[in-house]
């Protein structure tokens, strides 16, 4: 390609409004450009990139033995009242009437269009299993969407779905689409961590995220360098102190600790570690209208609390923090003096952190306010509680398959895939006969990619002062010429034309610079677009038979040969 010829739109300066570093990016780039509030245009540039990442997915996935098909964005809302996720799913679904006042929706997924299209031609073991599989634009309402495509309101997605006789037979479809997926993001040259996660509203049991690793990704992984342990750390299980919890050695005591509401005060005003303080946090769930369950959640101080851990306790399920008169309620104390020593527990749940339950001379709240207790015993100065792990973990925590300590990391989420089983299938009536002639609902699977949130993810993972570092497998180009008086120097201009043609005819993706630009506009363009190899061609080096090479990432440039130039690129190029 040549510049000439293409749709060449680079900006000096970002947008005032783009928030990350790889909507800042594009944008400069000319990858992408913005229509409406989180929906984008894909230029030519950013969708040579798009396209890339696409045709590994799609490689991949065929070679795993799914099978392509096209499904429509627009859905009939009459499915989604039949899975019973059109409430659940909330105002990101967008629902439409057409002129014949029919309820549609711009679909954000597909699990019910894939299922009805299943159970109408699906219907003997003998055609089963069957993996299908589409790359379709989705669309979800995101109330604030932010961060150029990496949350945006459309996106392009790989999403499949596995359909099966048995669970063992998806839990093998389930490993074969974990190493397919490693396979997909090793090809796309990304640094990567497939994680243990939360099937969240998706439903299911099992389920793996794959993140690739950046500073400025939105979820924190912890995993163990000394083994393959990862989870996300809405996941990560804490496990419990490797210690048994000591003997009381201390009398209760109440203490004023006037105005002291949080850990870190009352740690400094007594002059205790804090890690020495249980603190109380109280939430309320209403499990059916007019029923209220109170409960008190036990950290130590300087722990967070793991909300989706918690709101799997039993008897408590989803909950919202108790408002201040809740509290008054229930403990007949403002918060910040709360704690779990003589509550009338026929009113009160109490669940505390394993790292809590091993804890003894504790400090905690009075339920008085200016009011703290010291030296508080389980089972001395109140009942042995539940014990649950509610926490986040923390760096240096024991890994929980026993060969390390954990560390974290930050990672952006482009893939994740889930063992549905049935939910989706018993809703919809998903069935077969088996080999007895009975029926059977099926089991499902289901595995998506983020493809266009994948472009976002790898610049973010890949960037520097001068622009985009993209892996050769997805950049715009692989090559760009940048001749020097390309319109002023025959000699410049035959022999760029001549690696340029080479070079295609080698199979290399080129782009041959030939505006007539400054030097320095041309070099800084071509390492804004995160091309990784330049040529350079001028007639200072063509007297001595040599041309400039640099990749992207070198501090330096360096001589070749004329004659050598195109074997050195291939070579670099097989090397990537």
């Amino acid at each position: 390609m040549r510049t000439s010829q293409f749709f060449f739109t680079t900006l000096k300066e970002a947008p005032a409004d783009a928030e990350v570093i790889s909507q800042k990016m594009m944008l400069r780039a000319g990858y992408i450009k913005r229509a409406a509030s989180g929906i984008y245009t894909w230029m030519p540039l950013g969708l040579r990139v798009l396209r890339k990442v696409e045709a590994i997915v799609r490689e991949e996935m065929n070679a795993a033995g799914a099978l392509e098909l096209l499904m429509p964005a627009v859905q009939p809302f009459e499915l989604w009242t039949e899975s019973g996720r059109g409430e659940q799913y909330g105002p990101e679904l967008l629902r439409f009437k057409d002129r014949h006042d029919r309820d549609f929706v711009i679909g954000p997924t597909h699990e019910e269009v894939i299922t009805d299209v299943v159970r109408r031609d699906v219907k003997s073991y003998r055609q089963l299993p069957i993996h299908l599989y589409q790359i379709q634009t989705k669309f979800r309402d995101e109330i604030r969407p932010r961060f150029g495509v990496m949350r945006g309101r459309e996106f392009l997605m790989k999403d499949g779905y596995s359909f099966h006789t048995s669970f063992d037979d998806l839990v093998r479809e389930y490993g074969n689409m974990y190493a397919t997926y490693s396979r997909i993001f090793t090809r796309l040259g990304l640094r990567f961590r497939a994680v243990a996660a939360d099937t969240g509203s998706i439903g299911g049991d099992g389920s793996h995220e794959f993140h690739v690793l950046a500073d400025s990704g939105e979820d924190d992984i912890a995993f163990c360098p000394d083994s393959d342990y990862a989870a996300n750390v809405e996941l990560a299980e804490a496990v419990a102190p490797a210690t048994a919890r000591a003997p009381a050695s201390q009398p209760l005591n109440k203490v004023s600790t006037p105005g002291k509401t949080n850990c870190d005060d009352v740690a400094q005003y007594l002059s205790v570690d804090i890690k020495r303080i249980v603190k109380s946090i109280a939430v309320v769930s209403e499990p059916e209208p007019g029923q209220k369950v109170f409960a008190l959640l036990l950290l130590r101080g300087d722990h967070e609390l793991n909300e989706i851990k918690a709101g799997k306790l039993p008897g408590l399920g989803a909950f919202r923090f108790a408002s201040e008169n809740e509290v008054l309620e229930f403990l007949g104390c403002q918060p910040g003096y709360i704690g779990p020593v003589a509550v009338d527990t026929s009113k009160v749940q109490i669940f505390a952190d394993r790292t809590v339950a091993a804890m003894s001379d504790f400090v905690c709240g009075a339920n008085e306010v200016g009011a703290h207790l010291t030296g508080v015993n389980f089972g001395r100065d109140l009942p042995e509680p539940a014990v649950f792990d509610i926490r986040n973990v923390l760096p240096g925590d024991a890994s929980p398959d026993g060969k390390g300590q954990l560390q974290i990391c930050r990672g952006i989420e482009v893939g994740h895939i889930f063992q549905l089983r049935t939910k989706y299938a018993k809703a919809l009536n998903c069935a077969f006969l088996d080999e007895q002639g009975k029926s059977q609902i099926m089991e499902m699977g289901c595995y998506g990619i983020g493809v266009s949130r994948i472009v976002g993810a790898a610049i973010e993972q890949g960037n520097d002062e001068r622009g985009i570092i993209l892996p050769a497998a997805i950049a715009p180009f692989a090559v760009s010429i940048v001749p020097m008086g390309y319109h002023k120097s025959e000699q410049v201009k035959n022999v760029a034309d001549a690696l340029y043609a080479e070079l295609k005819r080698a199979g290399v993706d080129v782009l041959l610079d030939d505006r007539n630009e400054r030097p320095g506009v041309m070099f800084a363009d071509m390492e804004l677009i995160g091309v990784p190899h330049r040529v350079v061609i001028g007639e200072r080096g063509l007297k001595e038979g040599l041309v400039e090479y640099k990749g992207r990432t070198d501090a330096d440039a360096s001589m070749l040969p004329q004659a050598d130039v195109v074997t050195f690129l291939q070579g670099k190029l097989c090397a990537a």
